[in-house]
């Protein structure tokens, strides 16, 4: 990756124009050929960018990048402050945290967070339809299906409905409670839920993997 500050202005030509003025900013050459132009704000997103495959073509005081449409980015540098190149390596990768799947291993690892008395019965319970998140019994033996979210909103809530109606027809199983899990539970989703005699279960992501000690809180 190449890296340069420069004082320079940048127009933009294709299927319309764009025009930056004058003013330091940050230029960035990627490995995989893309250029992006950066201010000292904005958060990540740059002003302007031109996307691979294209091609940089560099002169006395001005960067022509063309990609495969015929499009240009026009560099007018009129000042370099800094400009230098560095060899990242193949990137790993983003590793997410909390996502739904280890919500779903980390709760069936402990299921008694559900209720007193609770029994895991199968991660993954399959379903004409899909699988069903978890399925577990009660303190009296009752099934119960739980469906977990990081966010739940009502399309989760429509999604365990489906589920339970079909859940429901199987005379070995039926009758099967429903609980919708989330870390977030919107409003419309829990009147909603709470309508279809669905239970709401607020999950506590550190608490469950154990970095969270309620006996430690102020509050």
């Amino acid at each position: 990756m190449r890296l340069v500050i420069a004082r320079c202005s940048v127009d933009y030509i294709g299927r319309l124009t764009a025009h930056l003025p004058m003013a330091p900013r940050l230029l960035m050459v990627k490995h995989d050929g893309s250029v992006l132009v950066h201010a000292d704000g904005g958060s990540y997103k740059p002003l302007n960018w031109m996307s691979p495959p294209c091609r940089l073509d560099e002169a006395e005081g001005l960067w022509t990048v063309t990609n495969k449409a015929g499009e240009q980015l026009l560099i007018t540098v009129e000042e370099i402050l800094h400009d230098s190149s560095h060899q990242l390596g193949v990137d790993p990768g983003l590793v997410k945290d909390g996502v739904e799947a280890h919500l779903q291993v980390l709760l069936a690892q402990h299921i008694e967070t559900v209720g007193e008395g609770y029994r895991l019965v199968r991660r993954e319970y399959p379903t004409a339809i899909g699988p069903v998140d978890i399925m577990a019994r009660d303190a009296q033996g009752g099934a119960v299906a739980i469906e977990i979210k990081r966010r739940g909103e009502i399309d989760g809530v429509e999604q365990l409905t489906r589920y339970l109606e079909l859940l429901n027809r199987d005379p070995l199983l039926a009758p099967v409670k429903g609980i919708f899990a989330a870390q977030e539970i919107k409003p419309q989703a829990r009147t909603l839920a709470l309508d279809r005699g669905i239970s709401c279960l607020l999950l506590d992501y550190d608490l469950l993997r154990g970095r969270d000690d309620p006996s430690q809180r102020l509050f």
